[in-house]
């Protein structure tokens, strides 16, 4: 018994002095997704700051596929050491674990969570063609054709489907879900005027809004947009305590010493105390603010409780 506890002390003293030492070598973040999106553009934006704070660079390291669960699962697997990191987001941490069968991984028990980086609220679109101007008239002319009222989302299982799930639910209307293969084709026929609404992640489509190609009825966030303070939330709309976003936070392998992701929880914390960040941040339509390792694991259970939740209600069903 003595060997036994004298070999636990060795080796806990062992792990005490690398995560003190941490980082010696550079550290690879795996983004799930290919080049170009949200996730990736987050990834390359605080990667290197993150990476002079530590002392050593970040690498990023895409690896699409299965909606973002191929990634998710390289870094649930990977060595506990702090050398491997996910840039996870809602897909595959509170959507995919309720849209695909057998999910490899476990969103809460695999990751030791660092810090959340972002959120992007969804928002409420409208064709300028439709002739609805408010969440109140969408919710009427639903009313009055049920099942006929078309609105587009990035596709089954997306974000933007449970959230019209969850104001179809709230607002006791019937509609007519058009899911495309990513926001830009929804976007393109929103435009068109081929589909009359839209649910959508603020950062696919504050710059029609901008423009005045599009008309956003309402943000899904909690509070208003800092980027569109004129527009109301869906709660201000009459749909009280609807809140629907998505988020973005760097992650590690459930296991990986508490030294460590306190270092990192302080790196990205630093780097979100940055102007230039932030404010780059906020121009891709995103609200930005870290947090503490147990928050993030709180937003990703809560998050994934609310859409089985709403999956439940709506009978949604995934092959």
């Amino acid at each position: 018994m003595r060997k036994l506890f004298t070999a636990a002390a060795l080796l806990l003293a062992a792990v005490s002095a690398a995560a003190q030492n941490y980082p010696t070598r550079p550290i690879r973040l795996i983004v799930p997704y290919a080049p170009g999106g949200n996730v990736d553009i987050t990834a390359r934006m605080i990667g290197p700051a993150m990476g002079e704070f530590l002392g050593q660079g970040i690498v990023v390291d895409n690896r699409a596929g299965g909606g973002g669960t191929t990634g998710a699962n390289l870094a649930a697997k990977a060595a506990p050491d702090g050398y491997t990191l996910l840039m996870g987001s809602s897909g595959p941490l509170s959507i995919n674990p309720i849209v695909v069968p057998n999910l490899p991984y476990d969103p809460v028990k695999d990751y030791a969570p660092v810090s959340r980086v972002h959120v992007v609220p969804l928002v409420v679109l409208a064709s300028q063609k439709s002739g609805i101007g408010s969440v109140k008239e969408m919710i009427e002319r639903a009313r009055a054709n049920p099942g006929k009222l078309t609105v587009a989302s990035a596709g089954v299982g997306t974000t933007n489907h449970f959230g019209i799930e969850l104001f179809s639910a709230m607002a006791g209307v019937k509609v007519l879900h058009v899911p495309y293969k990513g926001s830009g084709p929804a976007l393109t026929e929103l435009l068109g005027g081929q589909v009359a609404t839209m649910f959508d992640q603020l950062s696919s489509s504050i710059g029609y809004i901008r423009d005045g190609r599009l008309k956003a009825l309402a943000v899904a966030s909690a509070k208003r947009s800092s980027m569109l303070p004129g527009v109301p939330t869906l709660d201000e709309s009459g749909l009280r305590g609807y809140e629907a976003s998505t988020f973005i936070g760097v992650l590690a392998p459930a296991g990986t010493p508490k030294p460590v992701i306190a270092r990192l929880n302080a790196a990205v914390r630093k780097v979100m105390e940055t102007p230039v960040v932030v404010e780059k941040l906020r121009g891709l339509g995103t609200e930005p603010g870290s947090s503490s390792p147990e928050e993030f694991r709180k937003t990703i259970s809560d998050e994934l409780a609310k859409w089985r939740a709403v999956a439940k209600r709506a009978g949604l069903k995934f092959d």
